[in-house]
This record gives C-alpha cells, sequence and structure tokens, in this order.
C-alpha cells in the first residue's frame, strides 16, 4: 500500500532502501531479511504492475567476500560471509531474476564503501570523527588492518545517475561495480582524521574484532568505465578531510542523533569489548 502508489507515478526506481550495518545483522538478521530481501521484491513487484524506464538496485561489494588477490570483476563468484552481504546478495539475485523471467529493465550495482556528510554515526568515518571531537575512545576492531575502498557519496551518485542515463543495450540485465580506487586500512584513516582534528593517537582503543571479519573488499570498476565513461571525481586525500570538517560544522545534526537510540547500541556493541 506505500509502494506502488509511488512506484506508479515515477519513470525510474533507484533502491537504495537497506539495512547496512555488519554489526546490527549479527545481533538479528530478521530487520535484514525484510528490507534486503522483501524489500527490493515488493518494489520488484510494483514495478511490474506499474512499468518504469529502469529499475536500478543498489548493491555492495560485501556480496564479493573476502578479497585477498587482484580486484574481482562482475564475473566473481558471490561468497558472502555475514548476514548483512547475504540478503544483499539475495536481492541482487531477485533483481537480475526479474529482469530474465519477466523482462524488467534492471540492472545492478555494487559499491564500495561511501563516506560523506550525512552518514550515520555508527559508521566508522562519522563513529571516529564524532567521538574524537568528544574525545572519547575510537573503537578500533582487531588489528585495524582490514581495508577497504573508499568512495565519495557525490561519485557514487553521479555513477548512478550515469547509468540511468545510459542506452539500455549496455546496461540492463548487468552488473557494474563502482569504485574509488582509494583503499585504505582503519588505522590509516583513523590517523588523517585524529591529525584533521589535532587530537592524539592516544585515543585509538583496540577491542575485540567482529565475528567473520573480512580482512579486505577491492573491487574492478573498469566495466562501468568502458561502458558508460565513468570514473570518479572526488580525491580521497582532499575528500576525508573536508567530511570530517562537515562533522566539526554540523554538530546539532549528529549530536541528536548520538543521544538516542544510538547510545543504547553504542554502549550494547562497545562496552564490553
Amino acid at each position: 500500500e506505500v509502494v506502488e502508489p509511488l512506484v506508479k507515478s515515477v519513470d525510474y526506481v533507484v533502491n537504495f532502501a537497506a539495512e547496512t550495518h555488519v554489526d546490527r545483522s549479527i545481533e538479528d538478521q530478521s530487520p535484514l531479511v525484510r528490507a534486503n530481501v522483501e524489500g527490493p521484491l515488493a518494489l520488484l513487484n510494483a514495478a511490474r504492475k506499474h512499468p518504469v524506464k529502469r529499475f536500478l538496485q543498489v548493491g555492495t561489494d560485501e556480496v564479493y567476500g573476502e578479497v585477498m588477490g587482484d580486484p574481482v570483476t562482475e564475473e566473481a563468484p558471490l561468497k558472502p560471509r555475514n548476514p548483512y552481504s547475504a540478503t544483499k546478495a539475495g536481492g541482487d539475485c531477485l533483481a537480475l531474476a526479474y529482469h530474465a523471467t519477466f523482462g524488467l529493465p534492471v540492472l545492478v550495482t555494487r559499491c564500495s564503501n561511501n563516506y560523506g556528510p550525512y552518514q550515520y554515526p555508527e559508521k566508522m568515518i562519522p563513529l571516529f570523527t564524532t567521538n574524537a571531537m568528544e574525545d572519547q575512545p575510537l573503537p578500533v576492531y582487531g588489528s585495524g588492518r582490514n581495508q577497504r575502498d573508499w568512495i565519495h557519496v557525490s561519485d557514487h551518485c553521479r555513477a548512478l545517475a550515469t547509468l540511468l542515463a545510459a542506452d539500455a543495450d549496455a546496461v540492463e540485465g548487468e552488473i557494474f561495480n563502482i569504485a574509488g580506487g582509494n583503499e585504505r586500512n582503519v588505522l590509516q584513516i583513523a590517523a588523517v582524521i585524529l591529525e584533521t582534528l589535532g587530537k592524539p593517537e592516544g585515543l585509538l582503543q583496540h577491542v575485540t574484532d567482529r565475528p567473520g571479519h573480512d580482512r579486505r573488499y577491492a573491487l574492478d570498476a573498469e566495466k562501468l568505465a568502458e561502458r558508460t565513461g565513468f570514473r570518479p571525481a572526488v580525491d580521497f586525500a582532499d575528500g576525508l578531510p573536508a567530511t570530517v570538517r562537515w562533522y566539526q560544522e554540523n554538530r546539532r545534526w549528529w549530536e541528536r542523533i548520538k543521544s538516542g537510540e544510538f547510545r543504547a547500541y553504542y554502549d550494547q556493541m562497545y562496552g564490553n569489548r
């Protein structure tokens, strides 16, 4: 009753909606199944009933699992290793199945870690930034050597807009990796955050690692560049300090969030680690 009137009135569906935090998926899997599998299903069925020009399912690099060799292409097998990535893989597969079975104009993207303004403070960069501003510990899982590729949210959105505008023959029924080309580990990112804020390294606090914590994700995004010409524009050396400064300038936004439900979640996750 919510989705159908919305889909009926639009030309395009871009499904960003998801439960996204791996830590939360370890505690309770049911909300992730509802959001990440049943959510796309509701949208896909609405798009069958009220045809749209294109249906874009926004996915994650985590569905490929731990990558210790060359960056993976879209042809790599799915090897999700936590409940979050498993449910996201389910949503991707449903979308592609609806293209094959019902001819829906579907495409799937799989993006590396996003960063930028307005990111919910359970995520690493806003969590570390806001904790440091409050002179609170920065909880580093295990060794802090786990590595991810990072892309600014504005680049991610430009990539999606580029795919929506592309010729159907070039994109529909296809999967596209979206990457920033900025591989960094947790300790490297924490160092930039602390330096930008003028805070001491003593705020780093190593805590018990997450179960099944993947050591590295890495994407090959050449297919997107070849089909559409897209390349990311925000350099990480500029984007990360700018993001930190945004949280400095917008304390009222994140202080309100961290004082509510988030506080109970944070104490549960990190209180005894």
